[in-house]
Order: structure tokens, then sequence, then C-alpha cells
């Protein structure tokens, strides 16, 4: 190259444009490489942190979607618990009304038009999920059975509900009000708890 008077180098200057610009006409390429290599190592640089965000802003939206799935979820058993809370507040505020019905088929009044709404009112709550439980023979269950009377029996192999003195209502698996009963135990129960006593 040649030395500039100060002992510098002369910058060196290479025309790279495609079309001759005295001519206008193509230029032939020199066989020279375009610097492609450097070009691509800051374009893949680039093309991983757009990866590295698309990846992000996917997990960011997989778990919005999560929580929003979670939510609703969440939305729809408390309003159905709150619908059951509902229904079942009614239904037992009605129980006493069910129990004068009974009373009344019991003692043979219920006839006319009154049986007839009597009919619809049980036929209601009935789709409304209640049901009764409690006969007389049932094993006596404390988490449904409340024990009114008791006594004891030969009769009888197992604590059981001998008489039904007030039935119980439950709605779905949910007890509203146990089954009021009298409980008849095994004879040779006391004689054995005397046993004990003696020893």
């Amino acid at each position: 190259m040649p030395a500039r008077d100060n002992g510098h180098e002369e910058p060196v200057i290479r025309d790279k444009r495609k079309i001759d610009p005295e001519t206008g006409e193509v230029r032939e390429t020199s066989g020279e490489q375009p610097e492609a290599p450097a070009e691509q190592a800051p374009a893949a640089a680039h093309d991983g942190e757009l990866a590295a965000q698309l990846a992000e802003r996917t997990a960011d939206l997989q778990r919005l979607q999560a929580e929003y799935t979670n939510y609703r979820r969440r939305v729809e058993r408390d309003r159905v618990a709150v619908r059951e809370q509902a229904v079942a507040g009614a239904l037992t505020e009605l129980l006493p009304v069910l129990d004068d019905i009974g009373r009344a088929r019991d003692h043979g009044e219920l006839t006319g038009g009154f049986a007839k709404v009597a009919e619809s009112l049980e036929s209601v709550l009935t789709k409304l999920g209640l049901s009764a439980y409690g006969q007389k023979g049932d094993p006596f269950d404390p988490t449904v059975h409340e024990a009114l009377m008791h006594s004891y029996s030969p009769d009888v192999t197992e604590p059981t509900a001998i008489e039904v003195l007030q039935p119980g209502y439950r709605m779905g698996e949910r007890v509203l009000r146990p089954a009021r009963v009298a409980v008849a135990e095994p004879e040779d129960a006391p004689a054995a708890s005397n046993d004990d006593e003696a020893n």
C-alpha cells in the first residue's frame, strides 16, 4: 500500500456496487464471497431471542388459561353449593308441614282437596331432592338416627329402631333432620355389663 508522508497507510476504497455508475451496466462479481456468515450470526442470535420470548409468552398464556379454567370451576362449584344450601334451607322450613300432613294421613283426615294439595306438595319436594327415611326394624345408626327412647328386647340381635317416632329427611346425601326413633338392644348386653362391673 502506498504510504503517506506522515507514515500512515492510505485507506483503500473498494466499490462494491453491482451497477457501474458511469456506464449503468451490471458489473460482474469478482468472485469475492459476501460477508454472509458475519451477518448470519446476529440474525441467529435475534432468532434465538424471538424463540425465547415466544416460549415465555406461550407459558404466560398457558398459565392464564389454567388460572381462568380453575376460576370457572371454583365459581361453578360455589354456585352449586349456594343453590344446594338455599334449597336445603327452604326444605328444612317445610318439614313441620310434612309432619302435619303425615299425622293427618295417619288419622284419616287427609281427604278431598286437601289430599290433592298434599300430594302435589310432596311431589314438588321430591323433585327438589327431598326424601324421607327411617323404617321400623332399621339397624340403629347414630349418624342418621336420633334415639328418643331406649329398651332391651330378646327379639333383636343388634341395636335396632323398633319404632319411628318422627321420620328423617335428607336431600341427596345431606341429612336435613335425623329420624327420631325408639331403640332396642339385645337383652344380653346388660348382663355382660354387670359381669364386667363385678370383676
